[in-house]
């Protein structure tokens, strides 16, 4: 209900003429001068106007503030004045760019009293806020039968409870050259086959490239096999105690890799833009890519489609984006009708769906959609793995990459590699590595590491110094000369981890090594920041 408040102010004058008769005369003037003649009781005054209404200003009896990105702010911004006009609140959304940029702010700012009422985020970081408190539980109440399911699933803790309002999810989709393949395939198999027919005549270099990560990236052929990351207990929530990277359907899925590797159907190599290169210039028939990679593919124009499924029913990771309440907000109650109003709305979730590109988490704005590509991402999608939103998911990504990779360069065998994988992330989970200081970055191949960008490789670990500093050492020569990256990564895994800035998640360190020099890198774990000595 709008609130306006309006004050009449209603003026009444009555002019009272007194003529004085002492004094000469007056001198007559060239114009006459008009004779005012005072009100009696038969000549009533002229009527006064009364003045326009004004409006009274009334200050807001609280202010909202919410942490949003720069494709958000925007949409958020427009919902301030019937905000204001419903409620008499102020609705102020600060634009703190990236979206990952958020998290590390409200890790900071939130324990110290401050930070926002509502912030936006994505579901898996949620093991970590919720085990440190740093979010709220949200009741949808009737309008929680309008979200996709899997999307509320994501933001669904092992304690079974809800903690956030989905508004967007993304998830891999399967690309196809509809020059080169008229019909998707159904099988993985069938994708070799078609590669390999398509290479005899000499069309194309291989069948398929996966992208940097291949967890990730390949997901869909792992658990097309039955391969899994963590099972699930009784109550539908994650078991980090059931490690499957060593399963049989992993390791027969990683088998079909190397297979594809040793055929030439497939690079030996996981990198973003050699597999989005190939198949925009129609050198392979098929890509595993998201929505973040339209415009680049559309520009490129390559004729393609996106299949509504993948082979063997094979299923992607769900990442779903959305909003989250601070726990320790004084306007709690005001923070979860903002979200069931004014979020939770088919208006709403339209401007978020066109803005953001990404399949909306709103069953009718979802209905609607009418990019084909993001229906058919959306329909892959269905059944797919919302990412596992508990802290031991941080111990998973390196292990896991770094196993596939290992096995389909036949560093190792399938088997060798992923039960290495597989045992290196239970150890991080029983906290094995618990007090590690590591250094991983792009240098690590030549530091004695089996691949780079390894938080738990103890080439790299540093050491603890009397005055309570952590230093790596590389000797003269030990790198080659060139450009490399690295960041401070804790405990063995990407979980805690520092970059340049001194910020939990920041940006990578770069450095420029020149030929033949020592290397020295000093930690301080009071301000996460590194020294870098070049000798």
């Amino acid at each position: 209900m709008k609130r306006k408040f309006w004050t009449i102010i209603t003026l009444a004058t009555v002019a009272l003429l007194t003529l004085a008769a002492c004094g000469p005369a007056a001198t007559p003037t060239e114009e006459p001068t008009e004779v005012v003649v005072p009100p009696t009781a038969t000549s009533p005054p002229p009527p006064t106007e009364a003045p326009e209404p004004t409006e009274e200003v009334v200050e807001p009896v609280a202010t909202l503030r919410i942490w949003a990105d720069d494709t958000r702010t925007d949409p958020l911004l427009d919902l301030a004045d019937d905000f204001l006009a419903d409620y008499n609140v102020e609705l102020i959304v600060e634009d703190l760019g990236r979206v990952q940029d958020i998290r590390s702010q409200v890790i900071i700012a939130i324990p110290a009293g401050e930070g926002p009422d509502i912030y936006i985020g994505v579901h898996d970081w949620l093991g970590a806020l919720v085990e440190s408190g740093l979010v709220a539980p949200i009741d949808l109440g009737d309008k929680v039968t309008e979200f996709v399911g899997s999307n509320l699933e994501a933001w669904t803790y092992t304690d079974r409870v809800l903690y956030g309002l989905p508004y967007a999810s993304e998830n891999l989709g399967f690309f196809y050259n509809t020059e080169l393949v008229p019909e998707p395939p159904t099988t993985w198999d069938e994708v070799l086959e078609v590669g390999r027919a398509l290479k005899a005549e000499g069309r194309i270099i291989y069948a398929i490239a996966v992208s940097t990560g291949p967890l990730y990236n390949a997901l869909p052929m792992q658990t097309a096999f039955g391969g899994y990351i963590f099972g699930v207990d009784e109550t539908g929530a994650w078991n980090p105690q059931d490690v499957g990277l060593d399963s049989e359907g992993e390791i027969a899925a990683v088998a079909w890799m190397r297979t594809a590797v040793e055929e030439q159907l497939m690079p030996d190599t996981f990198d973003y833009e050699t597999a989005h290169s190939l198949f925009e210039t129609g050198q392979i028939p098929f890509l595993m890519a998201g929505p973040w990679a339209l415009d680049r593919i559309r520009a490129s124009g390559v004729p393609y489609a996106v299949a509504p499924f993948f082979p063997d029913d094979g299923v992607p990771f769900l990442g779903v984006q959305g909003f989250m309440v601070n726990p320790f907000s004084e306007n709690l109650l005001l923070a979860q009708a903002f979200l069931t109003e004014y979020i939770a709305t088919e208006e709403l979730m339209q401007v978020l769906y066109e803005t953001g590109n990404r399949p909306s988490a709103f069953k009718s704005v979802l209905a609607m959609t009418e990019d084909p590509d993001l229906k058919a991402m959306g329909d892959a999608g269905a059944n797919a793995m919302p990412m596992p939103n508990i802290p031991e998911m941080g111990s998973v990504w390196s292990a896991a990459d770094n196993g596939i990779t290992l096995a389909i360069t036949g560093e190792l065998t399938p088997e060798e590699a992923m039960m290495d994988a597989a045992n290196q992330i239970r150890d991080l989970i029983l906290g094995a590595l618990a007090g590690m200081v590591n250094v991983p970055g792009s240098y690590q191949d030549q530091a004695g590491c089996g691949a780079n960008w390894d938080p738990a490789c103890e080439a790299t670990a540093m050491e603890l110094g009397d005055d309570g500093l952590y230093r790596l050492v590389s000797e003269a020569g030990e790198l080659a000369a060139g450009d490399y990256e690295f960041k401070i990564a804790l405990d063995g895994s990407w979980a805690v981890n520092y970059g340049s800035d001194g910020e939990l998640d920041g940006p990578n360190y770069t450095i420029t090594v020149p030929e033949g020099a020592t290397i020295t890198l000093i930690y301080d774990p009071e301000t996460h920041l590194v020294e870098i000595i070049i000798e």
